[in-house]
């Protein structure tokens, strides 16, 4: 086996992972197997270019991030990821349990966007822009920091945390439609569905 072949072994093997669970929450679970395949096919072929000016993980995240917003804006996919967010989901998301487990000691803006988050957020989350999506799962979920995140989208740090701060604002106005967050007896932050959307299933889908 090449020192080519070992290196992206040892590469696949470390990544693959963390790829695919990013990929899932960017386009979702039916398409992140394919996409995961495709993303180390391309390190692969691309492995022998890279010169080392950022991490590998950055490097890494940036032909992830590239191809799972290639396959956002495919007009099949953005139809058939329509059909999929329907009400229903979200509903049934509320189920999951609470999404305080990531680090307390946060801005007011992002006490409620934290490491990992409940299935009623991350429906939310799915509902975004491509854009302000990529830039929340980045940082609070893949857990980059700013200058990371600049380097994988190829934009410049204050570009950055614009995008960041507004995708932020933009989660919890649609968080505000969608969800009541309120903190259990352990003084947890939790979500539940809206009254307003309990009332329109309710109605229409009893």
């Amino acid at each position: 086996m090449s020192d080519h072949e070992l290196e992206f072994q040892e590469i696949h093997d470390t990544f693959r992972p963390r790829i695919f669970n990013y990929l899932s929450r960017m386009v979702g679970e039916d398409e992140a197997e394919d996409l995961t395949q495709e993303v180390f096919t391309k390190i692969s072929q691309s492995l022998n270019t890279f010169k080392g000016d950022s991490r590998v993980s950055t490097w890494i995240y940036k032909i992830a991030t590239n191809a799972a917003l290639d396959r956002l804006r495919n007009a099949t996919f953005r139809q058939a990821r329509k059909n999929r967010l329907t009400l229903d989901s979200i509903e049934e998301s509320t189920k999951a349990g609470n999404i305080w487990t990531g680090e307390k000691t946060r801005s007011t803006e992002q006490g409620i966007i934290q490491s990992e988050m409940n299935a009623c957020i991350r429906n939310v989350i799915n509902k975004l822009p491509e854009g302000y999506r990529t830039v929340i799962v980045l940082s609070n979920l893949e857990g980059f920091k700013d200058k990371e995140i600049a380097e994988i989208l190829g934009l410049s740090l204050r570009a950055t945390k614009i995008k960041l701060h507004r995708a932020r604002l933009r989660l919890k106005e649609e968080l505000a439609r969608y969800c009541v967050l309120y903190r259990d007896d352990r003084n947890e932050l939790v979500c539940d569905l809206h009254s307003t959307f309990r009332d329109f299933r309710k109605e229409y889908f009893s």
